[in-house]
């Protein structure tokens, strides 16, 4: 096997996490997510050889991956909408999650705007602000802004959630 070959393997192998999380949090059907991973990474593939290491190689695969998706997303809005042929296995996966406070969050998170979940996802997963906002292309100040409404807006869902409860 060729070293190039080789190396980008073990970068997958080693980072697929930050690629699963992504799709996960963009595409709740596992047929859905597959091809999100497929296509990042094929994307990532053609990208190797050019990466400069200016980043950490996690930094340039989320920034990698992310785009990839909000492409996808952007291509797929364009496109007439597709009958889901099993709504009901997306409902079981769902309910897969031992915890229905953890349901709930990813409920809430898979409802926000794609920049949106997206900052929630690299706040997640421990990313700073100025890391974000070198991701997104966003300002420091606007990531530290939407972050702060993001927390807010999910606090008061959730609240209104636990009320609707009671």
């Amino acid at each position: 096997m060729d070293t190039s070959r080789e190396r980008f393997l073990q970068v997958i192998d080693k980072h697929q996490g930050i690629i699963r999380s992504l799709c996960k949090g963009y595409y709740p059907c596992q047929d859905d997510r597959q091809d999100a991973e497929q296509d990042i990474i094929l994307q990532l593939w053609k990208s190797f050889e050019s990466f400069r290491g200016e980043a950490a190689i996690s930094t340039w695969i989320y920034r990698v991956s992310l785009n990839t998706i909000l492409g996808k997303l952007s291509k797929e809005q364009r496109q007439p909408q597709k009958e889901r042929i099993s709504p009901v296995h997306e409902n079981q996966e769902a309910a897969t999650y031992c915890d229905d406070d953890l349901r709930l969050l990813h409920q809430l998170i898979s409802s926000l705007n794609e920049i949106d979940k997206g900052l929630v996802m690299l706040y997640l997963d421990g990313y700073s602000t100025k890391e974000m906002a070198d991701l997104l292309n966003l300002s420091q100040s606007n990531v530290t802004t939407r972050i702060s409404r993001i927390k807010r807006n999910l606090k008061s869902k959730i609240n209104k959630h636990s009320h609707e409860l009671r």
